[in-house]
């Protein structure tokens, strides 16, 4: 009897081992799958806020920084499905196409007077500053040698409520604010970008010519009209502004200008506009939303936009005269400005010291 009742403890024994190591083994490709997966993603729901509202109760992912660097945030996203996360890195980027995102505000009904160009500011909410020397300057010409211009600002999210309240008075004050639902931050021009010819594709189509213009920059826009206006200029498949040839593809992970293989694999980039300021015949827009979506998404949004270009086969045009579209132009000139199309300037105050000087008579 107890001979047998130690074989029968013998055998419960060897069956707890037997199950303790098929849960240890289980355990272990369980970690195994959640370790290849790589999950890390945490899913936070924002109930009743003003961003949950903005956003029609959608869910959002906060992206945690893969990076050892101390100083990158994490970054927060409408889903995972919406996302490119390079391993190892401190960029993150989403997916560009603007079917993605929705506009807050906007002014559908800006360009029922069919205007012939219309400047597309990309600006970050808190640039008020900026805004504001714009519509004081060269975004107050609403008629330049007898065609209709119009200029517009893109902004993303605010990140709060007091800040949503201050762009939505300002929107009310100008009618010329467009806020759409990304996070507004460097990494996402990209977004930005392609949300802007969206725009333009959606809302306003009969306009001849757009451009892309950044917040910091001088525009004559005598002179841009006088290059429109010219009979060798094309308006359909034109792009033009500063030029960018064969430039390399940053690797250096420090960089802010860095790109990731896995997003872009190739050395050099297709010719591409400098991102402060090109000019395009407005047909243009739609093509580049719909070859986005051939076109993987990175950071570089000019280098984008001439990704997008090559993918539709249409080559970015020099201009007439390239001096006419200068990254700086140095020290202040008044001739220069009376020459150029545009140029980078270093503050809002100095784009109005600058205009009321050029306006002057000579």
């Amino acid at each position: 009897m107890a001979t047998k009742h130690i074989c029968q403890s013998g055998l419960f024994m060897r069956h707890i081992k037997k199950t303790f190591i098929l849960l240890l083994t289980l355990a272990f490709l369980l970690s195994a799958v959640a370790y290849v997966s790589d999950f890390s993603f945490e899913t936070i729901a924002f109930s009743q806020t003003w961003l949950n509202k903005i956003m029609n109760q959608t869910y959002f992912k906060v992206i945690k920084r893969t990076s050892a660097d101390p100083t990158q945030k994490d970054l927060l996203a409408p889903s995972p499905s919406q996302q490119i996360q390079p391993r190892g890195t401190a960029l993150y980027h989403y997916v560009a196409h603007p079917s993605n995102y929705h506009f807050i505000l906007d002014e559908p009904d800006k360009c029922k007077q069919d205007p012939f160009l219309v400047f597309m500011v990309p600006v970050a909410p808190h640039q008020l500053e900026a805004r504001n020397a714009i519509r004081s300057t060269w975004g107050n010409e609403s008629s330049v040698q007898g065609k209709a211009v119009l200029t517009l600002f893109l902004v993303g999210l605010t990140g709060g409520a007091e800040a949503q309240q201050q762009l939505e008075e300002e929107s009310r004050q100008h009618r010329d604010l467009l806020q759409s639902n990304f996070v507004d931050s460097y990494f996402n021009l990209t977004i930005k970008t392609m949300v802007i010819m969206d725009w333009l594709a959606t809302r306003c189509p009969q306009a001849t010519y757009a451009m892309k213009v950044d917040s910091d920059m001088y525009i004559n826009v005598q002179n841009l009209m006088s290059l429109l206006l010219s009979p060798n200029t094309p308006r359909q498949n034109y792009i033009t502004g500063y030029l960018m040839w064969n430039r390399p593809v940053i690797r250096d992970k420090n960089s802010k200008w860095y790109v990731a293989e896995e997003l872009y694999p190739e050395p050099k980039y297709p010719t591409y506009l400098l991102g402060m300021g090109y000019v395009f015949s407005n047909d243009l827009p739609e093509k580049l939303v719909k070859a986005s979506e051939k076109v993987k998404p990175f950071n570089i949004e000019d280098a984008y936009v001439g990704a997008c270009l090559k993918q539709l086969g249409v080559a970015p045009s020099s201009p007439p005269d390239p001096s006419q579209f200068r990254v700086f132009l140095g020290q202040y000139n008044q001739k220069d400005f009376l020459r150029v199309i545009t140029t980078i300037l270093g503050s809002p105050q100095q784009l109005i010291d600058i205009w009321k000087d050029v306006k002057r008579p000579i």
